[in-house]
């Protein structure tokens, strides 16, 4: 039996991520702030864990409630509030960066003592295209004309990380997924992709076996070259 956590998996890509694993076979935890929005995880046969990424409180006793851990998926994430230059503060940046920057590290390294004791431990750092300076510097990509600062250097923040934890950790298969410009709350569903190719990336990742990639980043049709 492999058990999953998935943060942020109340919705959107994390609930889709939360049924594709369910459906392939694992024992799903989905977490989420607040557990009153949890019915749809619930219906879907995951078990509800309450956590807050922000906060280490929640994230040490989301923790104590698992009994094993095999595959750790870093989902949750703010868009923030700043758009644009003119826009921006350090407090912008430091709002988005405690979710999807220093909430990947709190889980993380809470999750690792667990990890350690899986025969396979994986880990899925959900980051995004526009983290990607090449993708952001090339007109025609999707991730061209979106101005955001915080956002951009979060997901590029994410995607270092996950190269440093690979390198640490050799024996773990840890990878970032670029979900691509999919229908959710953070574009008010403009994007052109479905949730489920959306999360095809973090599914494949999160199923790897002993052999698979490790410190890479893939989007749904595989590695994406530097």
């Amino acid at each position: 039996m492999t058990i999953t956590l998935i943060t942020g998996a109340n919705k959107s890509l994390g609930l889709e991520t939360a049924r594709r694993l369910i459906d392939a076979g694992h024992t799903v935890y989905a977490g989420m702030r607040d557990l009153a929005n949890g019915d749809a995880a619930r219906e879907l046969g995951a078990r509800l864990v309450q956590l807050d990424v922000t906060d280490q409180a929640s994230v040490e006793a989301a923790f104590a409630t698992l009994p094993e851990l095999d595959v750790l998926v870093n989902n949750a994430g703010v868009l923030g509030t700043s758009f644009g230059v003119d826009d921006l503060s350090a407090e912008a940046m430091q709002s988005v960066f405690d979710t999807n920057v220093l909430g990947v590290v709190r889980v993380t390294q809470a999750a690792l003592p667990l990890l350690r004791r899986s025969a396979h431990p994986v880990v899925v750092n959900v980051a995004s295209g526009v983290g990607w300076p090449r993708f952001l510097s090339t007109e025609g990509r999707d991730e061209f004309p979106v101005p955001s600062v915080p956002y951009a250097a979060s997901k590029a923040a994410v995607i270092a990380l996950t190269v440093q934890y690979a390198k640490n950790l050799p024996a773990f298969r840890i990878n970032a997924s670029d979900p691509g410009y999919t229908a959710t709350d953070f574009n008010r569903h403009s994007g052109h992709q479905t949730v489920t190719e959306g999360t095809d990336a973090t599914v494949a990742l999160a199923l790897v076996g002993p052999d698979g990639p490790t410190g890479e980043f893939h989007d749904r049709l595989g590695r994406i070259e530097y």
